[in-house]
């Protein structure tokens, strides 16, 4: 799964755009300070960074620095106010790849960094799996097996559970759920419908033993990735 560190102090935008990447099936950590950021670096490392500039203990030009100086290979952007000329030649000498100033579309910043991945996808082609040690779903070759035994999914099964591994303990709601799953066959998929499929699908994955959907009752459904 695509990763995304996300470092920026203003809570409503660092929300805004965790929302929309996360929707968008990329699993995404958002931190508010400088020291945050570092301790999630400490722990692993980064596809894409999105980094603003201004910090309350520090500065993205320093974080950027820090994150070249373990070899780590993220692709950063700076988001900022600041738009001088000057500004921007310190962050593209910082090691940034990309400079986008405030204010600035969530939506044509979500399309940059999907362009982003897919030149990443074309240089290092990789298979999207989830692998847990017992369930292991290739959503590449769409080949699935729990503890080496093969497993059979549909189409719509397969869209499912991307929509969930893509998108973990977060709840989805059944019309968040719909939405992507509509006319994916070329057929319309209703609450039955839905309840249908998961159903079939915790039959297939589930054990007295291991848990991997929970049901929000009202809402929809989350991911717990296997939990006892």
């Amino acid at each position: 799964m695509r990763t995304i560190l996300i470092v920026e102090d203003d809570m409503i935008l660092n929300k805004t755009l965790a929302y929309n990447l996360t929707s968008d099936g990329y699993e995404v950590i958002s931190a508010y300070k400088y020291q945050e950021a570092v301790n999630y670096l400490k722990e692993k490392e980064f596809d894409v960074a999105l980094l603003d500039i201004n910090l309350p203990d520090g500065n993205g030009l320093d974080l950027c620095r820090e994150i070249r100086g373990r070899g780590q290979h993220t692709y950063m952007m700076f988001l900022t106010a600041n738009d001088k000329e000057s500004d921007m030649l310190k962050g593209y000498e910082a090691g940034g790849a990309d400079y986008i100033t405030k204010p600035f579309s969530v939506a044509v910043l979500c399309k940059k960094i999907a362009a982003v991945f897919g030149n990443m996808e074309l240089r290092t082609p990789r298979h999207d799996v989830f692998d847990d040690g017992f369930l292991r779903i290739d959503f590449s070759e769409q080949t699935a097996s729990l503890s080496g035994k093969p497993l059979e999914f549909t189409p719509k099964e397969y869209r499912t559970l991307y929509l969930f591994v893509k998108n973990p303990r977060i709840i989805l709601t059944k019309r968040q759920l719909l939405e992507k799953l509509w006319d994916i066959d070329g057929d319309f998929v209703d609450e039955h419908t839905l309840a249908t499929i998961i159903s079939r699908i915790r039959k297939k994955i589930e054990t007295d033993k291991r848990r991997y959907i929970k049901t929000a009752y009202g809402m929809g459904y989350r991911w717990i990735g296997g939990d006892s």
